[in-house]
């Protein structure tokens, strides 16, 4: 948790919890509760069992958390089919994305409660990953090669969480010269540049048109 003297400089107070060892050896049971809730967003069984391996992965100690090292680490998953599962199915992200603001509303939701929009960068070594460019990193304080995110997030006096995301794909990606790679990323064909005001502003709307979460 952070020291009191960080949780000065905030809005909001920062949520405390008391976690005991019992609560970290019961986190998978946890996790597949959690994982329960969305089940009817995916249209087969394999996909959703998969997707509950990646999250598994993804709370592990793995230092490379990409598909290959997390379906090698969890027990049961498969690289062939996990990767399918994450990059090659439909989900009903929709719906998903409903459930899952409908649990921040039930657990933090409040008439004073503000909606944040915000970008950050993730440091990339290679140039194949989707959006990948030498651009301004906001974690690293500097012009590095990397993907950069837009963020949507709530927060209220009962804590707070986030609420949708999307990557930002520079418009150099558009150009011809970027157009194999584009084809190997599986864009859609008519996958358009939108600038990060632009993204934020379509998760305002959509957010504000599901009429979930309160705010000011």
């Amino acid at each position: 948790m952070l020291p009191e003297c960080r949780q000065e400089e905030y809005l909001f107070s920062v949520p405390k919890f008391d976690v005991a060892s019992s609560d970290v050896e019961s986190f998978v049971d946890e996790l597949r509760c959690f994982h329960d809730e969305y089940r009817d967003c995916f249209h087969r069984s394999e996909t959703r069992e998969n997707v509950f391996h990646y999250m598994v992965g993804q709370f592990s100690k793995l230092e490379r958390k990409s598909i290959e090292p997390i379906a090698l680490a969890v027990e049961d998953a498969k690289v062939r089919t996990m990767q399918r599962a994450v990059s090659g199915t439909n989900w009903d992200e929709e719906k998903l994305l409903a459930k899952y603001r409908s649990m921040v509303n039930d657990d933090m939701g409040d008439p004073d409660g503000v909606l944040m929009f915000d970008e950050s960068g993730f440091v990339k070594k290679g140039k194949e990953s989707a959006g990948v460019l030498r651009q301004y990193c906001r974690s690293v304080g500097k012009v590095e090669n990397c993907q950069v995110g837009v963020f949507a997030a709530y927060a209220s006096a009962h804590g707070y969480a986030f609420l949708d995301k999307g990557l930002f794909v520079p418009e150099e990606w558009f150009s011809e010269e970027y157009k194999e790679r584009r084809e190997k990323c599986d864009f859609p064909n008519d996958f358009t540049f939108k600038t990060q005001p632009q993204m934020a502003s379509e998760m305002l709307t959509e957010i504000h048109r599901q009429e979930i979460i309160p705010y000011k």
